[in-house]
Parts: structure tokens; sequence; C-alpha cells
């Protein structure tokens, strides 16, 4: 089958496309022949070497497509189920062995290339802004980078769940498109004070919880949006990882609280996992979420994914299609 891997760390030009033999599932493994591969800032780290991973390495850990072989022991899916999955590695191929209780039937309704441009993004949503800090309807929250993967999605979940939303976006064009996602401010980071204008429109009070993957450009300015005990969630890098700081700068902060979750923790368990992602499909079926697949690429042009999506010349999901 053909697959990209990269056998040394480095920029998108480490990404080479190769045949490998096709791999057979083990005992409590499904093979999945992909339709459709997410394409996620994870797989960038991974690629980098700001998460170490084994060399070499067959990058992505969000797929959907069709179950063509199980190994022994499997019984919570068969050959011809339409399953998807998220974490793990070995999803920039045509094919990949999953542990099978990893895997998530697709509801009818939902495609392969929708399933694999949401799962992994909308369970991520749904983890934090259901559980990592429960939003309530009423509360304002200031989400960075709004009409990226998770961007659009979370801004689309919180004004489902009557919050109000402030977004942060790179340019003109941007805006316009978090506008049409429901957000209710919109704020240029690159132009604008993101601190002065969340306290404007807060009338000084600030944000009980803000959202950023974005990482070091615009750790300040996170800092400075937070009400008293509020909460900072650092879920990515897409600027950079954020500088080292004192923890005394929380106390000066307002007695502020930072996390740095990820998604496995929240569905460690088959049962989280199948609860995280039927809240997922739901959202997408109620209508309250509408998934955009900005961009599509062949496999064999992964990097020119990776630098699409670090120049942030994206918009919404980016797919591969082996």
């Amino acid at each position: 089958m053909r697959a990209v891997q990269f056998t040394r760390t480095g920029g998108p030009e480490v990404l080479e496309v190769v045949d490998v033999p096709a791999p057979e599932p083990r005992p409590g493994q499904a093979r999945v022949r992909h339709e459709a591969t997410g394409v996620n800032f994870i797989d960038t780290y991974h690629r980098t070497g700001l998460y170490p991973v084994k060399l070499p390495c067959i990058p992505g850990g969000e797929a959907a497509g069709v179950v063509d072989a199980v190994g022994e022991g499997v019984t919570a899916v068969k050959v011809g189920d339409r399953v998807a999955y998220s974490g793990g590695f070995g999803a920039y191929a045509q094919a990949n062995c999953v542990p099978a209780d990893r895997l998530v039937k697709l509801p009818d309704g939902i495609d392969s290339r929708t399933a694999a441009a949401i799962l992994l993004k909308g369970m991520t949503t749904e983890a934090f802004v259901r559980r990592t800090y429960p939003v309530k309807a009423g509360e304002t929250v200031l989400v960075h980078a709004a009409v990226g993967g998770v961007g659009q999605i979370m801004t689309q979940w919180l004004k489902a769940i009557g919050a109000e939303v402030i977004a942060t976006v790179g340019s003109e064009a941007k805006a316009a498109r978090a506008r049409a996602l429901g957000a209710d401010h919109v704020i240029l980071y690159r132009e604008q004070d993101v601190a002065a204008e969340v306290k404007r429109i807060t009338g000084g009070k600030g944000v009980p919880v803000a959202y950023d993957s974005v990482g070091k450009d615009t750790f300040e300015g996170t800092l400075g949006s937070l009400a008293r005990r509020g909460l900072f969630v650092s879920f990515g890098n897409a600027s950079g990882p954020v500088p080292p700081f004192p923890p005394a700068r929380l106390a000066a902060g307002g007695s502020l609280y930072l996390t740095r979750p990820t998604l496995f923790d929240y569905v460690a368990t088959p049962e989280e996992l199948a609860e995280s992602a039927a809240a997922v499909f739901d959202m997408v079926a109620s209508g309250k979420i509408r998934i955009e697949v900005g961009q599509t690429f062949p496999l064999a042009d992964a990097r020119q994914a990776h630098e699409a999506l670090e120049g942030r010349a994206t918009v919404g999901a980016s797919l591969l299609i082996p």
C-alpha cells in the first residue's frame, strides 16, 4: 500500500511517499481501509520532534473508512462496518490496523469525509467545553483561531449551548467567517490588543475561560483576558510553544488556573470514547454544527498539506484522500 512517512524530524520536506506492505491485524485489532484521513496540528508536532516519536513514523491519528479485516477475538466490529478512529499513528496511509475497541461506528448520515474531518476536533471540543470547563449558557468565552479546525467547531458548539463567544482570527476574511459561525465579537489578534478588547467587551471583568491553540503569540493576551480565578485552556502551539513562566504569574493575574489537556485523557476508556463520539455526531445530525472541509489533498501531497496548515493558510478541516 501507499503511505507517507518520515525517517527524521524536521520541516514538511521530511515527509516522503513510500510503498509498504499492507498491515495484517493482530489479535484485538481491525484493519481499516481508509477513505479519508484528517490532518491535524498534532501531526506537525510529531514531524518536527516537538512530541518525540519512534522513527520511522507514519503519522496521522485520525481517519475513516471501512473495516476489511479483523484479528482474532474481535467482536466489536466486523468486515464491512463503516468506522472512524482518533489516536495513535499510521493514518497517513491507505490502510491501518487499529485496536478494535478504539473504533467508532459511523451512524447513517455521517460519511467518511465528515467523520475524518470532525471526530478528533469534535471530541476535543466536547471534552474541553463540557468537561475541562463546563460552559454554561450566558457565559462569555474567548476562542482563539476561531475558524481553524477545532475553532470553527468550538464556536458553533458554544453558541448552541447559549454562550457568548469572543473569537480571535488573523485576517478580515477570517473575521467574516467567524461571524458567520456565530461569533458575537471578533478580534484581529495580529492588529488589536486582545486583552484590552476582551476587557472592553466584558466591562472590565474578563472571561471565565479561554481556549488557546495558538501558543506563543497569544499567551500574554490570553492571560490578560481572564477574569479572577479564570481558566486558561492551552491545547496547541500553532505559533510555537509557550515560553517558560513563573507560577507566580498566575497569582498576580487573579489566582488563575492553567491546564494543558489532551484528548486521550478524556476518551481513555471505550465507554468515554463512545459517549464523546456520540455527542459529536448528535451535534452534527441536529444541524447545530456544520463541518467545513476547507481543503483536500491527495495522500501523496501530505507535504503541501502541512505547509498550508503551518502557514495558517487553511480554513476549517483539511483532509488527505488516499
